[in-house]
């Protein structure tokens, strides 16, 4: 991925996590949303993601190429995101059937603005949100970056930024404006960069010719999931068991993905998106890897996809607390397991 595509990629992540048009979702989740058949009597789903295709979309790209889908009697095609494509406005118009949430606050977003969306699977238990420094063996935990200046876009102080601060104190006076571009991060030594675990690493190590050192947040206990399936109330109403088959399908091809040949998935990745490159996807699937960013969590207790409402509770309370939310929000909206493999 190109340094101009690395940069949007963090910006669009959080850019998503804003408002959508709840009018527009509501009247459509409301209508009858029985899904189309094709002429062999397959189910079109349309699945918007929401960047350029990447190894972080690997998963359904596998169950495409491996005919997961299409074996459940599904027709599904995969609409690229991009700069300026939001994927609640899509599922609001009807453009597609289901799309993917970035990161927590998307499906709570749509609670507070009255639309009728749910995450219905989570395929990374890890949000591979990061915060990157140069290279200090004092460095050991977050917390040891107290001090420091932060370079955030925007957007990223009414979303992770609200965990930092109530978790370990930082304030707003660290905040420096982040615009997508390494530069002024290489030239501080003591600054600290926000970025994507499988982006933003990799481009300033090479561009930079050293190894930054990164925290996961995550692993520090940000409970955010992320490359969520998102489903209109409607859609998952009139069209269960095709909903049921298409998080199957997925589930069978992220575990293709990560634990097995994901040469099929990343030929129709690199067909998909030409500015990609292999180098790129290689190192993005082994950091999804070395992290368990698919497989940990309650992955690793339930299957891959899943979420659980003490998760859901854990990020609500700690961004209704910070004033992110309403205390009265009906945060439990925001999702459903209903359709993971083995309920319903």
């Amino acid at each position: 991925m190109p340094p101009s595509s690395t940069h949007g990629l963090v910006s669009r992540r959080l850019i998503l996590a804003g408002g959508i048009a709840v009018t527009a979702v509501g009247s459509a989740a409301c209508s009858n949303s029985e899904a189309p058949v094709d002429e062999q009597g397959r189910i079109r789903i349309r699945f918007a993601t929401d960047w350029r295709a990447q190894a972080e979309h690997g998963g359904f790209y596998q169950a495409l190429a491996s005919g997961a889908y299409e074996r459940r009697g599904l027709n599904v095609q995969i609409i690229q995101g991009g700069p300026g494509v939001n994927v609640p406005q899509l599922l609001a118009s009807g453009a597609v059937e289901l799309g993917m949430g970035s990161n927590s606050f998307i499906p709570l977003n749509l609670v507070a603005e009255g639309a009728p969306v749910k995450a219905v699977a989570a395929f990374f238990q890890k949000d591979p949100q990061v915060l990157i420094a140069h290279p200090d063996p004092a460095l050991e935990t977050i917390a040891d970056l107290a001090g420091r200046p932060f370079l955030l876009a925007d957007a990223s102080i009414t979303a992770f930024w609200v965990w930092l601060k109530a978790k370990y104190g930082f304030t707003d006076d660290q905040v420096r404006k982040y615009n997508f571009n390494p530069a002024p991060f290489i030239a501080d030594e003591r600054a600290v960069q926000q970025g994507y675990l499988t982006s933003e690493p990799y481009t300033i190590q090479k561009e930079a010719g050293f190894e930054p050192r990164v925290f996961l947040l995550a692993d520090e206990g940000y409970p955010s999931y992320a490359t969520m399936v998102l489903s209109p109330d409607a859609f998952a109403r009139d069209n269960a068991d095709a909903l049921r088959s298409f998080i199957a399908a997925s589930v069978e091809g992220w575990r293709d993905y990560m634990r097995g040949d994901p040469s099929a998935a990343n030929a129709l990745i690199r067909q998909a998106n030409p500015e990609m490159t292999q180098d790129v996807l290689d190192q993005a699937r082994a950091k999804l890897s070395e992290y368990g960013i698919v497989d940990s969590g309650d992955a690793a207790l339930y299957g891959l996809g899943a979420m659980t409402e003490d998760r859901w509770r854990q990020f609500f309370d700690v961004t209704s607390q910070a004033g992110v939310y309403s205390a009265d929000l009906r945060w439990r909206n925001a999702f459903t397991d209903a359709f993971l493999p083995g309920r319903g």
